[in-house]
């Protein structure tokens, strides 16, 4: 019998929206069956810039007790979600800087045959939702890891229009997570879990 998918989903959040569609995410996927971490990455800017900005030192005293990913996470799992906000249509630093990390890892090949997806918050509605997941799945390509977009397979990413993964306009910290960005997560968790576990009982054949 296949043990269930594991998932280890992997985040930066300054603000907390992109904490909140992990969670969204890692309670779908235990929903659907899976064994899930839930990970922050490290915090790299000065604790004077973090207490300068209210929400930002609110998110970090609110998050404190969320463990920080390390590579034992990612070895562990069979399929991993990254979350990031945009950083000029990039990623951000912290999340790069955990990546950066996984190099032991992929020098050993254990990255490879894993599952990967991502997710993403911009403060605009053009402000990089997709080069910035587009950039994260560069690095999933050096991995010989197996890209599992959201797509368009499920009417709900025809409501929010972004076929490469979940994405949230937070608008600035003014427009909360609603239903679409919900019904999105779900749907990328849930497809994710699916495509692991298939993937997980061929490879155990």
């Amino acid at each position: 019998m296949t043990t269930p998918v594991r998932l280890a989903v992997i985040y930066y959040s300054s603000t907390g929206f992109s904490a909140e569609i992990a969670r969204l995410i890692g309670e779908a996927a235990e929903k659907a069956g899976a064994e899930v971490r839930l990970r922050k990455a490290a915090e790299l800017a000065p604790e004077a810039a973090v207490a300068s900005n209210e929400a930002w030192a609110a998110h970090a005293a609110a998050s404190a007790d969320i463990p920080e990913a390390t590579p034992a996470d990612a070895e562990w799992a069979d399929a991993i979600i990254f979350g990031t906000p945009t950083r000029f249509g990039n990623i951000s630093s912290q999340l790069k800087q955990f990546v950066d990390t996984l190099g032991g890892l992929w020098m050993q090949g254990k990255l490879s045959d894993k599952v990967y997806s991502g997710f993403v918050t911009t403060a605009t509605a053009h402000g990089g939702q997709e080069s910035t997941l587009l950039a994260l799945y560069n690095s999933i390509h050096h991995f010989g890891g197996l890209i599992v977009s959201p797509g368009y397979t499920d009417p709900v990413k025809f409501v929010d229009g972004n076929p490469y993964g979940t994405s949230h306009v937070d608008a600035q910290g003014s427009n909360p997570i609603g239903d679409q960005t919900r019904n999105a997560a779900r749907h990328q968790a849930e497809r994710v879990v699916r495509i692991a576990a298939g993937l997980k009982r061929g490879l155990a054949d």
